[in-house]
């Protein structure tokens, strides 16, 4: 096992001890390669909407059992995708992931810009990151939330997304994300 952040190889929870990250806890399904790739591919662009369940049961399936208060919020999509698509990709698979789970899905994460990360390079990826993401409703300082994303690739997005709800008084954001790939 390798960290999500930085890549070194690591024996606990996909992290590694030497990086400072807003997260406690991190699960991956896997590199964003062969039938993931495809299956991933599939669902984004080519309207595949269904495929939410399997990407759901591949994520819940590297999950532990999670406390019982734990909530669960989806990445926020760009409207864009949203309208290209027809569908939020990431809310699906959360809303499936909780009602498999029995727990509370919450959306108290928005985009506060509209900027696309895809062919972005890693300098304004993170630059993009930093102002993306703000937070809406109230955060109960001593529960869990699971951040639920597809595809990890620098982290910015994942690191600020927390780092927002960290700043608003979450004291536990743990994340589970589909793949991790490179950025090419």
């Amino acid at each position: 096992m390798v960290c999500i952040a930085c890549r070194h190889p690591t024996s606990d929870m996909w992290l590694c001890k030497s990086c400072n990250l807003p997260y406690e806890r991190a699960w991956v399904v896997g590199e964003r390669d062969g039938v993931l790739q495809r299956l991933i591919g599939l669902y984004k662009f080519q309207h595949a909407r269904e495929a939410h369940k399997i990407l759901g049961d591949l994520l819940l399936g590297v999950l532990p059992d999670l406390p019982p208060e734990t909530i669960i919020i989806p990445m926020p999509t760009v409207s864009g995708h949203i309208r290209e698509r027809g569908y939020d990709h990431m809310l699906l698979i959360a809303r499936y992931m909780a009602r498999r789970r029995g727990l509370k899905l919450e959306r108290l994460l928005y985009r506060a810009t509209d900027t696309k990360q895809r062919q972005a390079s890693a300098k304004q990826r993170t630059v993009q990151a930093m102002q993306a993401f703000a937070v809406r409703g109230d955060i109960a300082p001593d529960i869990p939330y699971l951040l639920v994303d597809d595809v990890i690739t620098t982290g910015a997005t994942i690191k600020y997304a927390t780092k927002a709800l960290r700043d608003a008084g979450a004291k536990h954001v743990w994340v589970a994300v589909i793949a991790r790939q490179s950025l090419k």
